[in-house]
C-alpha cells in the first residue's frame, strides 16, 4: 500500500473513533486478504474497507469494493472472529473519502455496506 492508502486509513481512523468506534486491529492481513480497520461499538464488530477517489471519480469509492473483494475480507474476518471470541454483532462497513488535490473533500461511513 502507497502512503496515500495509509493516511486515507488513519482519516477514516480518527472519524470512528469521533463517532466512538474503538480500533482493534489495523490492515488485519490472512492468507484470504486484508481488512483495513476492525472496529467496535457497543452492539457490532465493523470489518471496514477503506476507499479513496478524486470527487471527480466516474463512480462512487464503495463500488469498487466488488464481489471477489467483499468475499475476501468475509473470509479474512471469520478467521479474525475464530481467534479473536466476542458477543458482538459482525457488520462490514465502507468508508468512501473523496479527494480533490489529494486533499479530504468529504468522508461517508457505509454502514452494513454488504
Amino acid at each position: 500500500m502507497n502512503s496515500k492508502g495509509k493516511l486515507w486509513e488513519i482519516e477514516a481512523a480518527n472519524y470512528l473513533r469521533k463517532k466512538k468506534y474503538r480500533l482493534l486491529c489495523a490492515n488485519y492481513r490472512t492468507r484470504f486478504g486484508e481488512i483495513d480497520l476492525i472496529v467496535r461499538n457497543k452492539k457490532y464488530i465493523c470489518f471496514v474497507e477503506v476507499k479513496q477517489r478524486n470527487i471527480n471519480s466516474i463512480a462512487a469509492p464503495g463500488e469498487f469494493v466488488d464481489y471477489a473483494k467483499q468475499k475476501k475480507i468475509k473470509a479474512a474476518a471469520m478467521l479474525y472472529l475464530a481467534s479473536n471470541k466476542t458477543d458482538l454483532q459482525p457488520r462490514f462497513d465502507v468508508i468512501e473519502i473523496y479527494t480533490q488535490d489529494n486533499r479530504i473533500n468529504s468522508l461517508k461511513h457505509l454502514e452494513n455496506a454488504f
